[in-house]
């Protein structure tokens, strides 16, 4: 028992333990929702529960924060939209699987509308290096989609006179339109539709690239 003249010490209890995917998942959305220089360091902390020092410590600052946010954008809804696509039996079923889903996708209640990557401009904010690799990550999309068609060549689904690269870019540019569009209002109908209406192309598209 302590005497009276002795103070209680308070007994510590353990620090709160650091959830790097809960603040990197915070910080995603920020970035997503308000673009990389509209997006404050003081915005980040807040987001992410923790302080300045703490951010730079555990990711080395705001751009190379950008690009882990980045990399956790494609690891969690990269799937939600390419589930179906490699699966899928045809080019044309792959495709208008991945337009569907992105329609699902870019419309969801509760998060940022729109693609991140798509959206995504650091390059016309001065960041070169993060241009390079916005740039890349949309060349990935293209390159994924005209090896689908290719592959549907190959297989003798279209023929193999058809040039993939132009069917590749309309359909890649359709679903980049379809998240400029979700950011501005449109509806998961309405994106579903023009997935649709998009896909009623695919005969002219691929006789016209001949």
């Amino acid at each position: 028992m302590p005497t009276t003249t002795e103070k209680r010490v308070p007994k510590r209890g353990r620090p709160r333990e650091f959830d790097r995917e809960a603040a990197l998942c915070a910080a995603m959305e920020l970035f997503w929702s308000k673009g990389y220089t509209a997006t404050s360091i003081a915005e980040l902390c807040a987001a992410m529960g923790i302080n300045s020092p703490s951010l730079y410590a555990a990711f080395g600052g705001k751009e190379a924060l950008y690009e882990a946010a980045l990399e956790q954008y494609e690891e969690t809804h990269g799937p939600l939209v390419w589930g179906g696509f490699s699966e899928a039996p045809t080019a044309h079923g792959a495709i208008e699987d991945w337009l569907l889903r992105s329609a699902d996708v870019l419309t969801r209640s509760g998060k940022p509308l729109g693609c991140m990557v798509t959206l995504a401009s650091p390059g016309d904010e001065g960041h070169a290096g993060l241009k390079a690799l916005i740039v890349e990550k949309r060349a990935h999309v293209l390159q994924r989609v005209r090896e689908r068609i290719e592959r549907a060549m190959a297989e003798g689904e279209l023929p193999r006179n058809v040039d993939p690269l132009p069917i590749a870019r309309f359909y890649v540019g359709v679903q980049q339109a379809m998240s400029i569009q979700a950011r501005d209002g449109a509806t998961r109908e309405d994106l579903r539709a023009t997935a649709r209406l998009a896909m009623k192309a695919w005969q002219s598209l691929t006789e016209a690239s001949r």
